[in-house]
């Protein structure tokens, strides 16, 4: 799996111009699904959002995480983050994963987050989504973890 984390003021999600999903202050979640990806990767990579620690402390350093500043997570499924552009001009996403196996990984990340106390709000999967975000920072991380067994 790929995720492009990004720490935000407010990000939202819409389909077919009815806004379906919104946060406040804290993570928007692009999240890309690999054919060689398990569940334990969907699980690994929640455990690091909830985790990460990119929200200033009190002394304005980047030592706390969503959980610490009771932030809200919003995940949104992007295949095109497998999209390969090595050779010519338009991408291939041979190695992305396909629907079914996307959206159960992408569930089970989701599902995964609930778990750790920070419930996600989420887009559609497969939809056309525009999302919109105030990035705070911006910060920016890409974490991956690709065919992890254990």
């Amino acid at each position: 799996m790929k995720l492009v984390v990004q720490r935000v003021k407010q990000a939202s999600v819409t389909v077919d111009g009815v806004r379906i999903s919104e946060i406040g202050p804290g993570l928007l979640v692009l999240a890309g699904v690999s054919h060689n990806d398990t569940p334990f990767d969907a699980r690994h990579l929640a455990h690091k959002t909830a985790r990460l620690r990119i929200f200033q402390d009190d002394d304005g350093k980047m030592n706390r995480s969503v959980e610490d500043v009771d932030g809200e997570v919003l995940a949104v499924s992007q295949f095109t983050l497998y999209g390969d552009c090595t050779k010519g001009n338009r991408p291939s996403y041979i190695t992305a994963a396909r629907p079914e196996q996307g959206e159960e990984l992408f569930s089970e990340y989701v599902r995964a987050l609930e778990k750790l106390g920070r419930p996600a709000k989420t887009g559609r999967f497969g939809a056309d989504m525009q999302v919109e975000l105030l990035n705070d920072g911006p910060v920016t991380l890409l974490l991956e973890s690709t065919g992890r067994k254990s």
